[in-house]
């Protein structure tokens, strides 16, 4: 096997710029230049909890990427590839990289965290959501173990933009990555968007997306899971209805439950989580 070695911004560029497109023909630029609007979202927050868009170059076929274990979503077509990288809360700052496999063998690409802090939020809740019974906990830990099968889902890649639509109306009530405290204890950071609604309003599909997992759990309520592909999931949240079922496929739009106060909650919303290679994501960058 051809040694690991890291490729600088520098030779990538070199790369690019010499050889590396001769023999496309003058539609190359064209191609380029639609595939860069295609691919302008989600946007690029190189923070923990952010996603980076690494350059992987032009190749034949789509390369293989991977952050540590976790395969990458990478788009783009022959003319330039991109890895997109979920990066995780608990991510340290500093520089990070994904291991890129190719016909000749594999190449490390480095990137930059930058430190991000996020606000605090501290909420009330019911005493038995926070200091868990034995048989509470024992059943969040079976329900931890089944979701992490879950957010491991990956898929062939999604088709087309990865613009998002907000998947239900009201406010938002609670941005990602806050620090949480419940009954003045810290608890985890906030791995997604909360949009408060009456119970009943609709919630509906931000991309076409497979059902992967549907049901009630301690903590999230009424749930499903929807995988949009390549790694990129959706987990909807605290619903009062389920209306759809694991193996259906959904349109961009199509309803797929209702918002509710299930689980742990304050009122009545919607929790919306986007994952990305197993990691918890802003969905605010991938939506105007």
């Amino acid at each position: 096997m051809t040694p690991i070695s890291r490729s600088s911004p520098t030779r990538r560029c070199v790369l690019i710029a010499g050889g590396a497109l001769a023999g496309l023909g003058a539609p190359w630029a064209a191609r380029a230049a639609r595939a860069a609007t295609d691919a302008a979202w989600p946007r690029q927050a190189v923070v923990p909890g952010g996603v980076a868009r690494i350059d992987l170059g032009p190749a034949a076929t789509r390369p293989r990427a991977f952050a540590d274990d976790a395969p990458l979503l990478v788009v783009g077509d022959p003319i330039v590839w991109t890895a997109l990288v979920g990066i995780p809360l608990s991510a340290t700052p500093g520089t990070a990289h994904i291991r890129v496999a190719g016909p000749d063998g594999e190449r490390l690409l480095d990137y930059t965290v930058t430190p991000k802090r996020y606000t605090e939020q501290h909420l009330k809740v019911s005493p038995r959501t926070v200091d868990l019974s034995p048989e509470d906990l024992a059943r969040h830990e079976r329900e931890r173990v089944h979701q992490q099968g879950v957010i491991a889902t990956f898929s062939a890649p999604p088709a087309g933009e990865l613009k998002m639509r907000v998947p239900c109306s009201g406010r938002r009530s609670s941005s990602f990555g806050l620090r949480r405290f419940f009954n003045g204890q810290p608890r985890n950071p906030h791995s997604g968007m909360d949009i408060a609604a009456p119970t009943g309003t609709p919630v509906v599909a931000p991309l076409a997306a497979t059902v992967i997992d549907t049901g009630d759990y301690f903590f999230n309520g009424q749930t499903v899971w929807l995988d949009h592909g390549g790694g990129l999931l959706s987990m909807m949240c605290h619903l009062s209805r389920i209306d759809v079922k694991a193996g259906d496929r959904l349109a961009a739009g199509q309803r797929l439950g209702a918002v509710g106060a299930t689980g742990r909650v304050t009122g009545p919303h919607l929790h919306w989580t986007v994952s990305l290679n197993r990691a918890s994501v802003d969905p605010a960058l991938f939506i105007d």
